[in-house]
């Protein structure tokens, strides 16, 4: 029997739980959460994604101010949001337009602002990661003594993926394309997870057919958005996969919000 893995349904739930929480913390502690958005590099795509955190902060009352500057300006706006107390969460879009300063400028915020746990040293997990564990639990997919394949090592999704996935004594394989071996790999996957970008990456003879599969992979063609997940799997009558829209994305932009949220938190106590 096929089941959709309904990420939009349980954002819905966590916005709520975060919008009661954001109220206590102005109410009680007269804390407003902010977090600082610092854009580099204007971007269709990105900045689309920068306005849907705009209006999820503004919808359970967290202040979003977007900082439009260019990369020679980062490193000194972000020692000034380092240094204000008031300023909780500070996330730098990327890619930068010089993307040879990505890891100096990422790792130029403080652990406890970082809340897209892009730094080397950050108290955060990744948005991503997170929404994809709140995703297979929130469906109650076991993922003990299963064999679990990444798709994709990238800065976003694969790495923290990874390591979040291990620091729960889970033991993942990790491919990209440098891999030989991938399409037998996944064939034997029960749970795959993509984030590569790559449109119709998998296709159907590479799954099995009662796999579950989350892809977080984002890419546009001729049709639009699309994800790394051919068709063809989509069409398969057992799998258990993310929808090609309310997937992954809404609970990605949820978990941003609980790190901002917690970060605003943290100074309470």
């Amino acid at each position: 029997m096929k089941r959709e893995l309904n990420g939009a349904e349980l954002a819905g739930f966590i916005k709520e739980r975060q919008a009661k929480a954001v109220r206590g913390l102005r109410q009680q502690w007269n804390i407003v959460p902010k977090l600082a958005i610092i854009r580099t590099n204007p971007d269709p795509i990105v900045d689309s994604y920068m306005r849907i955190k705009q209006g999820y902060g503004e919808d359970i009352q967290v202040e979003v101010v977007v900082h439009d500057i260019q990369q020679t300006e980062a490193s000194e706006l972000i020692k000034k949001l380092n240094d204000d107390e008031s300023m909780h969460g500070i996330i730098v879009q990327i890619p930068l337009p010089d993307r040879t300063q990505t890891d100096e400028i990422l790792n130029s915020v403080v652990a406890h602002k970082d809340v897209d746990g892009l730094a080397s040293k950050t108290d955060f997990d990744a948005p991503t990661p997170m929404a994809i564990n709140w995703l297979l639990a929130g469906y109650n997919i076991d993922l003990r003594g299963k064999n679990i394949v990444i798709v994709g090592n990238g800065r976003l999704v694969g790495k923290p993926l990874e390591k979040l996935l291990r620091s729960s004594d889970l033991n993942p394989t990790v491919v990209d394309k440098s891999t030989s071996d991938i399409e037998d790999m996944l064939q034997t996957a029960d749970v795959i997870i993509s984030a590569t970008g790559v449109p119709g990456l998998i296709t159907a003879d590479m799954v099995k057919a009662d796999a579950v599969i989350v892809d977080a992979g984002v890419a546009t063609d001729s049709n639009g958005l699309v994800g790394d997940v051919a068709q063809d799997v989509r069409e398969m009558p057992a799998v258990t996969m993310t929808p090609i829209k309310g997937g992954v994305g809404p609970l990605t932009v949820a978990a941003l919000f609980e790190n901002v949220i917690t970060a605003a938190r943290n100074t309470v106590e």
